[in-house]
């Protein structure tokens, strides 16, 4: 489906393709905020050592599989197979997942073995209490899909008496191998135009831009999405468009629209280049500015709850980095702060929250963590609210990158009480990035007015131009309000996650040098 609008605000800055960076930049934001990008991952199991429960003969194994929820409840998705006589079973029943980047998703494998009076029994009808135990093993799918061979080696444990404690046995290894679905790395060209479009505007030519849907099973249309606006024109020519084949679907073109090239190809896919060698390195910025309150009073949002419930600055690096963390092999993170003053220093914009000299990285998600802490008893919250150094020290680390393989992609975390201070120097630091491996995420916390600050977020307006004309050759800043967020049905990390991928492939495929190794 497709129709054809004339509204600059709604059509916003969607600028599109260019044949280096395939993927649209105009996605709506509606659908961004909710994960657009997904992958189809199709699941493969085998066993080596299995434990022998049976007597006269070898075990009979099945695999259940699971989902894990946030409370940790179980949901069960499949089953294989039952494999006959076999401690090392290769099972053909596979299990398809969408893999969503913005999400964790822990994934759980019993094995059983399937006694001989139950063989004729549909797997689906099996009694689990009826079976015996074999072991089980857990893993999160990012860990799978990062791997070079996409394949994971789990331990199989056992414990005897769950209710007791104590270390369970090793009784055989679980391999799960990953492969992705063929139509998730197809992608159509389009070049679309209208001829002869109506008035809309009572003293010029309409502004049109072209919105394309998909109709789903349910009959009801879906963007997925937006051409840039063309102004004053009523027979636009809009600029080549990238669509996957899972967002295209099957379409029914209305109006006067006319497709004058459609060509569908193949290329390297966001998993592709993980499993080619990428990461993605994670770094953090914590506002230290006098404006989130006396960090020992509990109306401050630097309040360490002696509860244990974590503040606003805590749960976004918690909850964004415990995604980020499955992408980065050394897990070693830099971390700053800023808008504070050192003991004994003068006002920092961009201080190492370990409180070194020398170094700002520290180990995993909980040395950020145990280095914010430490820092609120170590500095004096001060301001004014700048950005700016701590994008350019950024940009620095991510501009070392292309020199040493470019397969390292830097991701930047801000988190901040209030509007940015040095609004213009923080843009242009911003365009001088936008050709570096990095995106920037910003993450509004308290009850400030933020409004100024999605001028830095591409998809609610133009393209950032810098002081001195230039504009930013893509969108890098994806910026979310705490406040907005917390009420509604989407966590704070799926609307900071979603366009990740994206950002990512429109830099990786924007540089012909790099390759992914697979």
């Amino acid at each position: 489906m497709g129709n054809c609008c004339s509204d600059v605000a709604g059509g916003r800055a969607a600028v599109g393709g260019s044949g280096a960076a395939a993927g649209n930049d105009a996605v709506d934001h509606f659908l961004k905020s909710r994960g657009m990008y997904s992958s189809q991952m199709e699941l493969s199991f085998s066993a080596t050592n299995l434990r022998d429960r049976d007597v006269l003969s070898k075990s009979d194994p099945i695999l259940i599989g699971y989902t894990k929820g946030k409370d940790g409840t179980l949901a069960e998705v499949f089953r294989t197979e039952v494999v006959l006589n076999s401690l090392n079973p290769t099972w053909i029943t596979k299990h398809v997942i969408t893999f969503q980047f913005e999400a964790v998703q822990t994934l759980v494998f019993h094995a059983y073995d399937v006694d001989t009076q139950f063989h004729n029994i549909d797997v689906k009808m099996l009694k689990l209490e009826e079976l015996q135990f074999l072991g089980e093993a857990s893993c999160v799918l990012s860990e799978v899909v990062t791997r070079p061979s996409r394949s994971l080696t789990l331990d199989l444990l056992f414990r005897e008496d769950p209710t007791m404690s104590g270390n369970p046995r090793h009784c055989g290894q679980l391999i799960v191998h990953a492969e992705e679905c063929i139509s998730s790395k197809s992608t159509v060209e389009m070049v679309l135009r209208c001829s002869d479009l109506e008035h809309k505007d009572l003293f010029s030519k309409s502004d049109p831009f072209l919105l394309i849907s998909k109709i789903v099973e349910v009959g009801l249309p879906i963007p997925v999405c937006k051409t840039e606006v063309l102004k004053n024109d009523h027979n636009p020519v809009w600029k080549p468009i990238y669509l996957s084949i899972q967002q295209v679907g099957s379409k029914v073109l209305k109006s006067q629209l006319f497709v004058d090239k459609f060509s569908q190809s193949s290329q390297w896919t966001f998993l592709d280049y993980l499993a080619g060698g990428c990461e993605l390195n994670f770094m953090v910025a914590v506002d230290f500015t006098a404006s989130n309150g006396n960090p020992r009073l509990p109306d401050s949002l630097h309040y360490l709850d002696p509860s244990g419930r974590l503040n606003a600055y805590q749960r976004a690096i918690l909850e964004v980095g415990e995604v980020l963390k499955f992408y980065d092999s050394d897990k070693r993170f830099p971390a700053w702060g800023f808008g504070a003053r050192p003991i004994d220093g003068p006002v920092s914009h961009c201080f190492n929250l370990n409180g070194s000299n020398n170094h700002s990285e520290v180990d995993g998600i909980q040395g950020i963590m145990t280095a914010y802490t430490s820092a609120l008893y170590n500095v004096s919250l001060a301001g004014p609210t700048l950005f700016g150094p701590v994008i350019s020290n950024a940009a620095l680390i991510a501009s070392q990158s292309p020199a040493n393989g470019g397969k390292k992609y830097f991701v930047l975390l801000i988190i901040t009480d209030g509007v940015v201070t040095d609004l213009q120097e923080t843009k242009d630091a911003i365009v001088k990035a936008s050709d570096l491996p990095l995106s920037i995420l910003i993450v509004g916390v308290g009850g400030a007015d933020f409004k100024e600050m999605e001028i830095l977020d591409a998809d609610k307006g133009e393209r950032l131009e810098s002081s001195s004309g230039r504009v930013a050759s893509r969108d890098i800043v994806q910026f979310m309000s705490f406040r907005d967020v917390q009420s509604g049905e989407i966590a704070v990390v799926q609307a900071l996650l979603a366009e990740l991928p994206t950002q990512f492939l429109s830099y990786m495929r924007s540089r012909e040098d790099i390759q992914p190794n697979i």
